[in-house]
């Protein structure tokens, strides 16, 4: 199959047709693998490590927490 390279910001960007996608097990934000090997672009899926809330609360900062809610106000203030 032939695709074309697009511009996305300062990047190259490549689609991948669906029926690649779901043959690999590929979905939206999967971790994988970019390498040349002997001149060629080669992509591989790999095994995302167990998230656990910890990991996902050490990345929380005052930069991207969500400002609270008048519902979660109300709670707290009684």
């Amino acid at each position: 199959m032939r695709s074309r390279v697009r511009r996305w910001g300062n990047s190259l960007a490549l689609r991948i047709p669906k029926s690649f996608a779901e043959e690999i097990s590929l979905s939206d934000n999967s971790l994988v693998d970019i390498r040349v090997v002997n001149g060629r672009i080669v992509v591989s899926t790999v095994e995302d490590p167990s998230v656990t809330l910890d990991f996902l609360l050490d990345g929380v900062n005052e930069h991207n927490r969500h400002r609270s809610t008048p519902e979660e106000q109300e709670e707290g203030s009684g």
